[in-house]
Formats: structure tokens, sequence, C-alpha cells
């Protein structure tokens, strides 16, 4: 190592706060992540590598562990890394100086003159050193180095240090294994604990794989009584100069959390023999969170023998425990030490009270009575009594005191410490007062969809006025008691008419239960509004009565009564309260009258109705109006009759046609009255035309066929004897009706015999 360095002021560290958790501290990454790490000096992250100093002279870098590791316990540990130096150099003194891998107790946080490979005089520790520079000849080296004490020699170079079984120097390894090279080598050190002797390592240097050295270190100066150290790198360069780099660190490390570093447990001493028993191994929880992943080791402070039976230990005054806590997994080791801190104290339990919930005013509540805080000494047992007497006696021990019921009372405990320590105590049971609550009602309007049904905000139950209550609703009395089925939507219950019950909680947990009524209220129609019926071009008024408290009709008016309504349907929203209802109404146009037929005799037209809404009225002029179906003395040929029911309505009309009534033929061929002639009628749809005698034999069918003209024969065969004869014709008028027509009448036929 080239001696020839600058003098550098001392570079400060910014601490690391670490958490004790179980990790393996790693330089890994692109960029290399350091968080953990310290970076001193010329070190600095480049890309996936950590270059302890660049190739130029009088440089000095360092990178080390921000927390310091504890090897005190551990049998075996391992670092792993990849190192590569390169560079020009310098023309005087070509490539230097090297580096060193170390684990000492107090890192270098800066360069002093003359410390060689980064290492500051007075170092304590391990330190493996991969020198390049050899300060005899001034050449070109590939040594390593290794110094398990204090870096005190001449020069503080670790290269001069041979204190016998503390340090190793290896040959010149630049014919096989050279360190300075394009290429990063990859380096493992292992270190165990010498079981032949106990404070010295073993340590094992393998380079590519290539064992290097393997042989046990005691250490010297000030490493003897060192307990803890910090893992690092550093370097340097002087009238030499190189890069110097490393990554793929791993510091193989399975700490042991330590939750609490000294622990206190309430501890007494028997007054008859002066003594106590303690489970040690029962405070493991309190150092570490799963006790079974490791391995518990316990000593009297001042003492290097482990107590034997640490399950069942005596003591008699204050006593130090030491305890050493191991990972039997791990590689690298970091046992804080624990400590059990045993204070004799005269055992007395404390009185205590609880107090339960008289839940729904049933009279007594449920204790648990093991939670009565009769002593912070953990592990202690108890029983519990309703009398002094009973307790001194040793009998009717309550034998469920995790669930006993009871009124306001005071009993006795008996307490029973892990060391077998007695006291007595007294646990009163209080009452909390009653939840006071009332039952309440709801009213809820209903749904249109299904009149049935309301919906409830229950909240809004006035069941009490207890501050801070909180409320539970359920649908049944037995749920609530039970706490099941509770009624989640209680903010929109739809429900019909009926209960819900509601537990009401105080801020004590205690609870009472109300029941809450639930009325729907029924939609609220009109008596009054009722459906009509009009003439089609009539109007209407209609009312929705009184006694609403508001109005809205379909028409858009807000008033009761609504005018000028036509044929239609509507509807009316009535408003009840807070609820509305809404009612439909019809407006019929009226069912006009039909005409079914008319009979004419003569000049008697008979008219015959049906439809619509008697009674009728009739007329043959729109003018003059009758009661009565029957005119007479009806003129011959075309009328017309007008019908109305009793709405008054528009009439409806019908035209009729009164035929040319001859009563008398002569069929003697002189060309008067020779035959009846309705063919002035063959307009008319289904015309028939029939001649019957007195006996109503059919004598003659009038039809297309025979022009509808009967000349007073049988058929058409021969005449039919002087007499009277009886005549009926039908047919259907030329209306959308097609009215029915019947005439009737006589006729005299007289034949020369």
């Amino acid at each position: 190592m080239k001696k020839k360095l600058l003098i550098y002021y001392l570079i400060l560290l910014f601490g690391f706060s670490g958490q004790v958790y179980s990790q393996t501290y790693q330089l890994l990454g692109n960029p290399v992540n350091t968080t953990g790490w310290d970076l001193v000096s010329n070190a600095a992250v480049d890309n996936d590598f950590i270059r302890l100093t660049t190739d130029n002279t009088s440089l000095y870098g360092a990178i080390k562990l921000a927390t310091p590791i504890t090897l005190s316990y551990c049998d075996k540990w391992k670092v792993e890394f990849d190192f590569r130096i390169d560079g020009n150099g310098t023309a005087q003194f070509g490539r230097g100086d090297g580096f060193t891998f170390w684990y000492l107790a107090n890192p270098p946080t800066g360069f002093v003159s003359g410390g060689g490979l980064g290492i500051p005089g007075n170092a304590s520790g391990l330190m493996v050193g991969f020198d390049i520079f050899n300060n005899t000849t001034e050449g070109q080296m590939s040594k390593v180095h290794v110094l398990y004490g204090t870096n005190d020699t001449a020069g503080n170079n670790i290269e001069y240090n041979n204190t016998p079984g503390s340090t190793f120097h290896s040959p010149d390894l630049n014919p096989t294994q050279p360190f300075v090279g394009p290429n990063f080598k990859h380096v493992e050190v292992n270190g165990e604990t010498d079981l032949t002797n106990p404070t010295n390592w073993i340590i094992k240097i393998k380079i590519d794989g290539v064992l290097i050295a393997d042989q046990s270190f005691a250490p010297s100066g000030a490493a003897a009584g060192m307990s803890m150290g910090y893992f690092g790198f550093s370097a340097a360069t002087g009238g030499a100069s190189a890069r110097h780099s490393i990554k793929n660190v791993k510091v193989f490390v399975d700490k042991v959390p330590i939750l609490n570093a000294t622990v206190t447990p309430f501890v007494c001493t028997n007054p008859t023999t002066g003594t106590g028993t303690v489970d040690l191994t029962s405070f493991n929880d309190q150092f570490v969170t799963t006790p079974a992943n490791y391995l518990f080791t316990y000593y009297v402070l001042g003492s290097s023998t482990p107590i034997a039976n640490p399950s069942s230990f005596v003591y008699t005054g204050a006593t130090t425990i030491k305890v050493v806590i191991k990972d039997p997994s791990s590689t690298l080791c970091d046992n804080g030490d624990g400590v059990i801190q045993l204070n004799p104290t005269p055992f007395a339990a404390t009185d205590a009270s609880l107090t339960g919930c008289n839940n729904n005013n049933a009279g007594t509540a449920t204790f648990d009575l093991t939670t009565a805080a009769l002593t912070t000494v953990a592990g202690c047992t108890y029983k519990f009594f309703n009398t002094m007497a009973d307790l001194t006696a040793g009998v009717n021990q309550i034998t469920n005191p995790t669930a006993y019921a009871s009124g306001a009372a005071v009993l006795f405990a008996e307490v029973t410490t892990p060391q077998g320590c007695v006291s007595i105590a007294k646990v009163t049971l209080n009452i909390h007062p009653v939840v006071v609550v009332n039952d309440a009602s709801l009213r809820s309007c209903f749904h249109e969809d299904n009149p049935s049904l309301g919906t409830f905000n229950l909240s809004n139950a006035a069941v009490t006025t207890v501050l801070g209550a909180t409320k539970k609703y359920y649908k049944s009395l037995t749920d609530a008691v039970n706490s099941t089925n509770e009624i989640t939507n209680f903010l929109t219950y739809d429900a019909p008419t009926g209960v819900v019950y509601v537990k009401v909680f105080n801020t004590q947990g205690c609870y009472s239960i109300a029941k809450v009524t639930l009325t729907v209220l029924a939609p609220v129609l009109s008596s009054v509004l009722q459906d009509k019926i009009i003439c089609i071009e009539d109007k209407t008024t209609l009312d929705a009565g009184p006694g609403f408290n508001g109005y809205e009709w379909s028409t858009g008016a807000t008033t009761q009564v609504i005018n000028n309504v036509g044929v239609g349907t509507y509807w009316v929203k009535l408003k009840t309260g807070d609820c509305i209802a809404m009612q439909h109404v019809k407006v019929y146009a009226s069912e006009q009258p039909v005409v079914t037929s008319v009979d004419i005799s003569g000049s008697t037209v008979s008219v015959f109705v049906n439809g619509g809404t008697p009674p009728y009225q009739y007329s043959m002029d729109n003018i003059q109006w009758q009661d009565s179906n029957i005119f007479t003395g009806v003129t011959r040929g075309e009328t017309k009759i007008y019908v109305k029911d009793s709405y008054d309505c528009e009439p409806i009309g019908i035209s009729i046609t009164v035929p040319n009534l001859i009563n008398v033929i002569t069929p003697n061929g002189d060309g008067v009255n020779d035959a009846i002639d309705y063919s002035a009628l063959s307009n008319k749809k289904n015309l028939e035309i029939g001649i019957f005698d007195r006996y109503g034999y059919k004598l003659f069918q009038a039809d297309k066929s025979n022009r509808y003209v009967w000349d007073g024969t049988n058929n058409g065969s021969r005449k039919v004897p002087t007499g009277n004869y009886w005549y009926t014709i039908t047919w259907n008028e030329n209306n959308s009706k097609n009215t029915p027509i019947k005439f009737s009448g006589w006729i005299m036929v007289k034949n020369r015999e």
C-alpha cells in the first residue's frame, strides 16, 4: 500500500435509525439501493456497483452498514461480494492501493494520513485487505491480509501487522489470481466459532471459488473486548491510483427482534422459607413474538454458567438474569441480550369493583369475575366466594366466575401468585342504571303501487333520551334479545302496519328494548267525486269535494272543482296531511238510442227503439216531441223520424218510406187498378212482399223475378176469388243502421167470375 497519502478532514456520517427486523443487508439493483448503508467521502453509486474511489491519487471512500451488528453469541456468519480494481494508475507508481472488507467497532468516518487500504490507525475488529501495491518494492502485487485486532503498527498498515494468532498474509496471487482487471471477482468470507477456543473465529476466504485462507484467528488488542461492530468496505489511493468498485454485497443477517430489553416481573418470597421459584421461560414471549423459533439460554449476571433448570429457578433476593436469544436457522446472528430482573416484593391483592349491565331491566348483570383488577402480577390464579366464611372454610367456591349472574353484591377473592404467595381481596359488584326507553309509534304514507306498505325511517322513533345512545332494529322481540336478523335498512324500511323492536345501547354497552308500532296510512279518497255520463257534445263539472289539504288535477288545475270538462279520463291528487292519494274519474259519453225497427200500417207508423237511457221521446220534425212511439196520419212518401233519450242529447234521425196504399184491385185487363205495383221500393235492401188469404196462406211472393207486381193470381197461375187479402212488405232502410221497416195492410180483389 502506498503510504504517501494526502491529509483528509474528518467526514461525519449521517446516522441511520434501523428497525430490528429479520433481513439480509444487501447492496443490489441498478442503480444500487443503499438504504441502510452510509456512503463516506469519495464513495458513490455508479449504476449497478459502488465506486469507492475513482482512478485518481489521494482519494478515500467507504461504505458501511448504518446499524451495528452484534456477533457475541453467533456460531457462524457469512458475507459475499464482488470487487473490481481497474484504471490506468500513475506513471510513477502504477495502480494502488487496494481495498478492505471489515467488521469494525470504530469504522472510518473519514481518512487520516497514513491509513492503508482506507483503514485509519487504531481501527479495531476484523479486517480483510485486498492489497495491490507493494510498499517495499513499490511494485504491483495481489495479496490478501487479515487482521483480527487493532491496526496500530507502524504506518497503520495491516500489511506489516504480524500479531501472532491474529494475522494472515497470503502469497502474491498475481500469477494466478490477479486483483487488477476489467472483470469483477467474487469473494466469500465465512466466520464461525472455533469450538476448541470459543473466543476465536475460524475465517475462510475464497476468491472465485478458490480457497485463500482457512485458519483460526484470536482477537487481539481492542478487538478482544469488542461486543458489536459495523460491516463495511473502504479503499484509498495515494501516489498510486485505481478505481475500486464493489457490488452484489450480501451480509447474511437473521436478527432476533428483541421486544423488551428488560422484563421486571412481580415476584415474591415465601415468608416461611425466604425463597421463591419462578419459571424464567414464561417470559420468553416478552422478548420475541414466537419463542418456539428461538433458543434461550439464561445466566445469573456475573456467571458464565447457564442456569440448568430455568423453568424452576429458585431465588432468595434481588437477582438479575441475563437471557441470550439465538436463532438456530440463522447464518449470521445479531442477538441483543435480554434481562429478567427479579426484585422480590411482598404480595398484596387490591380490592376491586366490577360494574355490569342490567340489560332490559332483568334485575341482574353477568360478570366476568376474572377481569377484576385484583393485581398486576401475571400468571395468578383466582378463587371467588360469596362470603368470607366460605373462603376461610374453602367451601361453596363460585364455579362459573367468567359468567356469573348477580345483582349488586360483595364477593371475596383468593389470589395466588405463580410463586405461591396468597392474598385476599374484595370484589364489589355494581349495576349500571337501567337504560330508560319508551315505546313509540311511526306513521307512513302508503305506497302507490302497494297501498298496504309504507316506508319508515325507524331512527325517527323517539324511544329514548339517553345521550350517546346507539340503536339496532329487529323484526321480533326474540331477534332483538338474541341480536339476530338485524334490520340494516332502518332508514328506508318498507313494511305493512305492525311492530318492530329497537335495542338501545348506552355508552357502557348496556341495553333495553322498546317496541315501535308502525302504521301505514291508507289512501283517503273523495266520496263526492263520481264518474259522469254526458252527451258527447256537452261539457260538465268535476268536484273532488272539501276536506283535503291540496288538489292537483291532470288538467293542471289546483282547485277543488274543475269546469268545462268534456268526455275523457281524469285524475286528481288529493293531499291529506303529508300523504297524497291519486283518484281517477271518467266522464262517459251517453249511449245513443238506436231505432231497431219501424212498423207501418196504413198511415200509422210505430217506431221501436233500443239502447240509450229511457224514457224516449219521438218527433217527425225535430221540433214537436211526444212520448208515444206511434205516429198516425203519416203522409205517404219519404219522411224522417227523430228519437232522443232521457239525456236529451242531439237526437238521432232516420229516413223512412211510407208506400202509396192501394186497397182495391180489379184485375180485368182494362188497365185500371189491374195490379199492385211496388216496384218503386225496389231500391230498398232485402225488400220482400207477401200476399196472404184470410187463413194465412201465402198466395204470392213478390220479388225481383216478378218486378214486385201482383196481378191478383195465385203465384201467377190462376186468379184468386174476389175477397179481402192481407199483405206485408218488409225492407231495410238505406241508412247506417239498416233500420228494418214493416208495412202491412189489406187489399180487396174483385174478379169477375
